[in-house]
């Protein structure tokens, strides 16, 4: 009773409050009131959705590092040491051009075209044998498959699968490389359900993943919001997925052995998840992600679920076939709703061909783009591009039809041996370890007393090119047929790197070392990223 007569009293004072006050002023508080509250609100989510993203410590160390950037005369000194790293980073990868076309020339140069295409090429680094990946064709048969996939491509130079009707045989060839693919990777076992097409790369072919994923759980499930959950492992390739195609991304950490820690990407999913990512092997380290695992986690809480075999999708079903421990990775496991594999690699295709593949029919449907009202008339389209050069995906019919099971098992096999080698002897040099537990090809390093950029720096200048890694600072080899019968040279020539470094860590400034190191350790990652940027804006 006395607290209804407390209420009462409560709102005859603020009638009378009320009633004080200008109509034409309480109108304006109140239209302020609804301008002002969403931006609040919308604010308020933004930084809880920053928070729940990056971390509380994270986000206070961004607002602080922006906060720094407003002081005058921080602003220019930072400008000033971010260009110094860009013309270092231009210095090191800027090619020799003696003789640079900026418009067409007012005579055409004729075949005289060749000559110089050829002049040019020289300035190219001496890649044969020494470059981590790049080029996968090697060995006593590269200059015959290199011819077969030049014949190739001049046969079909001309053709675009765009044109389906005046090129049969380029939709002919893309769908039995798509079957072909499959056939190794457990599309068998599904009733020939397994479908997919031909992209540019692997970055292509996550990219319509993503993207097909998004539209079926939009269709299915009604998510207007989705989220995407990747290992911090995963390809960058999904960060650009997650920004061309507006997904928030959330990164999950890795275990101990750089596996995708499945109880971690268990505890971001949530309803608006539309998949999760696994990969097999990882590009850092060469680790396979628990694929049984994060299968069954998709299964329960009813997302799909990539698989990236970019890299390993023409290595691990052969490894597997010789008899080596591999763990379950492609459509065999319940759950693996998309799949992504570059032929331009381990399958020796030309470069630019890579094939997407989903579980089945009603996934893929979603990839295509139909435009019904089109002044053009009807148009329809698979993936990213429109036009695309069918000589390429002639390139990649011929690759896998000449090499069959037969050929791909030879290769495997050299090339798991040669891994294997190179592990081996990694584990041998004093102060040098292992990452994780690769399961083929790539072989990712650190070191325990010594600076391992310096070490890459050395080998550098020896000819040789590794790939250099972060979080943690380390380096990776991808072996290729390229460098079967190179790995006692490398072995060699490493150990010699980790000496001189050890011996002369005082005389080794020069490099991309001190760019790396700093980068690794840089808390404001805005910088790295403006630096990104800004060389890429200079070069292209």
């Amino acid at each position: 009773m006395a607290a209804s007569m407390a209420l009462g009293e409560l709102w005859h004072a603020s009638n009378y409050f009320l009633a004080q006050i200008e109509p034409a002023i309480l109108a304006l508080a109140a239209l302020a009131v609804g301008v002002i509250a969403p931006w609040v609100l919308s604010a308020i989510s933004c930084a809880y959705s920053a928070v729940e993203e990056k971390g509380i410590q994270r986000v206070l160390l961004n607002l602080f590092f922006h906060a720094c950037r407003k002081i005058p005369g921080v602003s220019g000194y930072i400008l000033r040491e971010q260009n110094k790293v860009i013309d270092k980073l231009n210095s090191s990868t800027k090619s020799k051009r003696s003789r640079w076309i900026s418009e067409l020339p007012k005579s055409g140069l004729g075949n005289g075209v060749l000559d110089w295409l050829n002049s040019e090429r020289q300035k190219d680094m001496k890649w044969e044998g020494k470059c981590s990946g790049t080029v996968y064709i090697g060995g006593t048969d590269a200059e015959q498959h290199f011819s077969l996939l030049n014949e190739a491509y001049a046969l079909f130079a001309h053709t675009n699968p765009l044109h389906a009707d005046v090129f049969p045989s380029i939709a002919k060839f893309e769908a039995e490389v798509v079957a072909m693919t499959a056939s190794i990777l457990g599309s068998k076992e599904l009733d020939g359900q397994v479908c997919g097409n031909m992209t540019s790369g692997g970055t292509e072919s996550i990219l319509m993943a993503v993207k097909s994923t998004r539209d079926y759980m939009r269709a299915t499930k009604g998510i207007t919001k989705p989220e995407m959950i990747i290992p911090v492992s995963a390809h960058s390739a999904y960060n650009k997925a997650a920004q061309y195609f507006q997904i928030k991304l959330k990164i999950a950490p890795v275990t101990g052995n750089l596996q995708a820690d499945v109880s971690s990407i268990k505890r971001l999913i949530n309803k608006n998840t539309i998949m999760i990512v696994g990969s097999a092997p990882g590009f850092p380290h060469g680790v396979v992600d628990p694929i049984e695992e994060l299968g069954a986690l998709a299964i329960n809480k009813r997302v799909c679920f990539h698989v990236d075999l970019c890299l390993g999708g023409f290595v691990l079903p052969f490894a597997r076939k010789l008899g080596y421990s591999i763990p379950p990775f492609d459509f065999s496991v319940p759950g693996v709703t998309s799949i992504s594999i570059d032929v331009h690699k381990y399958g020796l295709a030309p470069k630019g061909t890579s094939v997407v593949l989903y579980r089945n029919h009603e996934i893929r449907r979603h990839q295509f783009v139909a435009v019904t009202d089109w002044s053009g008339g009807l148009y329809i389209s698979p993936s990213m591009a429109g036009s695309r050069p069918g000589a390429l995906i002639a390139g990649a019919w011929a690759a896998l039809a000449s090499l069959g099971e037969e050929g791909y098992l030879k290769i495997t096999k050299s090339l798991m041996e040669a891994s294997k080698k190179l592990r081996d002897g990694i584990q041998e040099i004093p102060g040098l370890y292992v990452l994780g537990d690769p399961a083929m090809t790539v072989i990712a390093f650190g070191s325990n007393d010594c600076d391992i950029f310096r070490v890459n720096d050395a080998m550098s200048s020896k000819g040789w090119s590794l790939n250099a890694l972060q979080k943690p600072s380390s380096v990776h080899f991808c072996v290729t047929l390229q460098h079967v019968d190179a790995i006692d040279k490398l072995l060699e020539d490493l150990r010699c790197a980790v000496k001189e470094v050890k011996e002369n860590q005082s005389d080794m400034e020069e490099g991309m070392a001190p760019i790396y190191g700093a980068a690794g350790k840089m808390p404001d990652r805005g910088i790295i990223e403006d630096i990104l940027i800004a060389y890429m804006d200079n070069t292209c």
